[in-house]
Parts: structure tokens; C-alpha cells; sequence
């Protein structure tokens, strides 16, 4: 029963924030009614030349409302649209005029107040005159004549007075209901104005994918070139060495003190081939991550650092292998940030997959949190490998979030849109 009333209060809350939400969206809405007009005008004194001074900065206005628009309806509702390319700062007014998105966001100015407004003033109108048939007819009806309506209910008399309390409640209850419903259609009816065009999100999407490739084959580039001059210069010149004591070695069994001497050292030079090889082997693809998956492996890296590292694993199967080895290596850069720059003592380290709502599931995203309690201010242009680390992950199209204020703690957060596997035995 106190599960029962648990969920009951949290729909009536959750119902009373659409409400709420849907009042701001309407008192911002007025806004948006007062830029608009800015903009016309500013556009209408081209012809005199000042709207060439008032044009860009009004352009300007315009965008951040459009843009805090967006970014409420994703927050409020999930609906995402894909946002317009950014005004250039020293943008002119022939630059602002030549931008679609310059456009959308106009038409969009003078239509939300009217159609986007009168959209999300239906759930508080409702709750609010709902409250007014609960909370006041009931004590005001008698000190009124005959003319008392409630809606469409003549209140005169005690049983039309309990039939407006009910309408009233019928009203609140139809405001709380239809609130969270009118707020993702008003972010849909934002989405749809404001979205930049199918063919410019393409466009968007096929140079971000030339520019992935890019940075992709420039890293496959240096990696194979990391791994010829570490062949080149650790196994390889040691299996020469090798060589060359085993051929000196075959001259001196005449002498089996010496051979012997020369025997143990190429057996020496060959271990350190193998553990030369071993690293090499590791740097590409650990052993332990093929074998027992991300999860066991991060916490292997923990045991290595000297940091106090805790691994929290909330992954129900295995991994795609690139998807794996890329956050592998992102944790092991962002744990080597953190000794070396953070000044900390203790890192956390949480591993989920899901869909991005918490809950685990065969498809989504994989997010790795780390979180150390250093002392902040991390910057990616001061050359701290985050940079390396976004590149790595722009592969997968995966993305990297920092927060570090002055003082910490610093928490990057990676993501990955992956799908797991049939789940996978790892130990705890």
C-alpha cells in the first residue's frame, strides 16, 4: 500500500512541475513576443542603414532565446532538435540575412507566443479556475445573486455549489493530467520550427563523419607506427643481440665455461624479448580485457595505480571489442591525468550501460564516470590528454563531458552508444 501512495505522490508531483513548467514556458513566451518585434523593426531600418548596426545583435538575442528553447524542451520533455549552425560573432547583416537559421528562428518568434502560448496556458488555466470552483464558490456563493456561473453551472442553491466544487475538481484534475502531455507537444511544436533542415543535419553529420575518419586513420597512422618503432627498437634489437650471442656461443664449445656464460645471457636477452613483446602486446589489446571484459579490467588498473581508486561495475553482459578497448584506454589516460595533475588522493570510477535513463538494456550507451577529488580547474588546451581522449572516442561517436571547478572535485563522464551482449561471467 506504501508502494501504492509512494507512485501516487510522485504522479501528482511530477504532474504539478508540467504545470508549473508550462506557466514559465507561456511567461517566456512573452519574451519571445517582445524580441520578435526588435527584429522586424531592426529589419525594417536596413534601408536607412541603422538596421546594419541593430540587425546583428537582435539576430543575436534572438538565437540564445531559440536556443534556451531547445535546450528546455530536451531537459523538460527529451525532444531534441537539431540546432542551426551558430551567427558568427563578427557576423554583418548580410551575413545574419543569409542564414537559414536566422529565418527559422524569426518565424518561430512570432509564432510561439500566439500558437505556443495559448498551447501551454490550457493546464494551468485549467488547475487555476478548477481551484477557484473548489477553494472560493463554496464561500462566496450565498454573498452573491443570482448571477453567480460557474462555468456552466448557475450557482445559487447548496447542491449547484457541490456541482461546481465537483466541476472544479474535474477541472484541476484535467489541468493535472493533460500538463506533462501539452508539454511535450509544445516542445515537439518548438522542434519542428526551430530544427535546422533534414538536409543541413545530413550535411552536419557527413562532415563530422570526414572529419571522425580523419582523425581515425591519422590514429591508426601513428599507432602502427608506434608499434614498428617499439618492434624496431625493444624485440627487434634484442632477437639481434640474440643472434649474435648464439652464433658467438657456437665458437666457444671448445671452451664450455664460456659457452655456458654466453648460453644463460642469450637466454637472458631472449626473456627480455618475450617481455618486450608482452608490453608491446598489452599496448595494443590487455590480455585480461579480452579475456575477462571491461569491468575486470578497469579494476586492474586500479590495483596498479597508486591512487585509492574504487571501481563500481554496473554492466550486465559484454561489450562490442572496440568499444571495450577505447574506454579501456580512455580510463588509463584519465587515471594518469588524475596522478599527474590532479593532487588527489582518491578517484571513483563507475562503469553502466543502459539507454540513458538509468536502466540497463540490451541497446544504448555505455558512461564511464571518473570522479577525483583533486584540485579542479582542468582544462583540455593545457595539454592534460583529454584532448587525445575525445579523439578516441569521436571514432565511436561518443562523447566527453568535463566538469572541474577551481577547488574540484573534476568529473569527466564519457559516453559511447553501444550494444551489450548476452550477459557474460566477470568477477566482482
Amino acid at each position: 500500500m506504501s508502494a501504492i501512495a509512494a507512485r501516487s505522490r510522485a504522479g501528482t508531483l511530477r504532474a504539478l512541475t508540467a504545470v508549473g513548467r508550462c506557466q514559465l514556458a507561456g511567461l517566456l513566451g512573452l519574451l519571445v513576443a517582445c524580441v520578435g518585434p526588435a527584429v522586424v523593426a531592426a529589419l525594417l531600418l536596413l534601408p536607412v542603414g541603422l538596421g546594419h548596426r541593430l540587425l546583428p545583435p537582435a539576430a543575436a538575442a534572438l538565437r540564445r532565446c531559440a536556443d534556451r528553447a531547445r535546450e528546455r524542451a530536451a531537459r523538460w520533455s527529451g525532444v531534441r532538435g537539431a540546432p542551426p549552425d551558430p551567427l558568427p560573432r563578427t557576423a554583418g547583416a548580410r551575413a545574419v540575412l543569409a542564414d537559414a537559421g536566422f529565418w527559422r528562428d524569426l518565424g518561430w518568434a512570432w509564432l510561439e507566443p500566439l500558437v505556443g502560448g495559448l498551447l501551454v496556458a490550457v493546464p494551468p488555466s485549467l488547475v487555476v479556475y478548477g481551484a477557484f470552483g473548489v477553494l472560493v464558490q463554496p464561500f462566496v456563493w450565498r454573498l452573491l445573486d443570482d448571477g453567480n456561473w460557474y462555468a456552466f453551472v448557475p450557482v445559487h442553491t447548496t447542491a449547484t455549489m457541490v456541482a461546481a466544487l465537483l466541476l472544479g475538481l474535474g477541472f484541476t484534475a484535467a489541468g493535472l493530467l493533460l500538463a506533462p502531455s501539452v508539454l511535450r507537444l509544445h516542445a515537439r511544436w518548438g522542434r519542428l520550427l526551430l530544427a535546422a533542415p533534414r538536409t543541413a543535419e545530413l550535411v552536419r553529420r557527413i562532415e563530422q563523419l570526414t572529419d571522425t575518419r580523419a582523425v581515425a586513420l591519422d590514429a591508426r597512422a601513428d599507432e602502427l607506427r608506434r608499434i614498428e618503432r617499439d618492434l624496431h627498437d625493444g624485440a627487434q634489437a634484442r632477437l639481434v643481440a640474440l643472434g649474435m650471442r648464439l652464433d658467438g656461443a657456437t665458437r666457444l664449445l671448445d671452451d664450455p665455461h664460456a659457452a655456458r656464460a654466453a648460453l644463460l645471457e642469450a637466454r637472458e636477452l631472449s626473456a627480455r624479448a618475450l617481455e618486450d613483446l608482452r608490453d608491446l602486446v598489452r599496448g595494443i589489446q590487455p590480455p585480461i580485457l579480452t579475456d575477462r571484459g571491461l569491468g575486470d579490467a578497469v579494476r586492474s588498473l586500479a590495483l596498479d595505480s597508486f591512487l585509492d581508486v574504487h571501481v563500481e561495475v554496473r554492466l550486465a553482459g559484454r561489450l562490442p571489442a572496440a568499444v571495450e578497448s577505447a574506454a579501456y584506454f580512455a580510463v588509463n589516460e584519465l587515471l594518469a591525468n588524475a596522478a599527474k595533475h590532479s593532487g588527489g588522493d582518491r578517484v571513483d570510477i563507475v562503469l553502466a550501460h543502459g539507454d540513458g535513463s538509468g536502466e540497463e538494456s540490451g541497446g544504448g550507451r555505455l558512461s564511464v564516470s571518473v570522479t577525483d577529488d583533486g584540485r579542479g580547474g582542468a582544462d583540455p588546451a593545457r595539454g592534460t590528454g583529454l584532448l587525445g581522449v575525445r579523439a578516441r572516442l569521436a571514432t565511436f561517436d561518443g562523447s566527453l563531458a568535463l566538469h572541474s571547478p577551481p577547488g574540484g572535485p573534476t568529473t569527466v563522464t564519457l559516453e559511447i552508444p553501444c550494444a551489450s551482449s548476452l550477459p557474460k561471467t566477470s568477477s566482482s
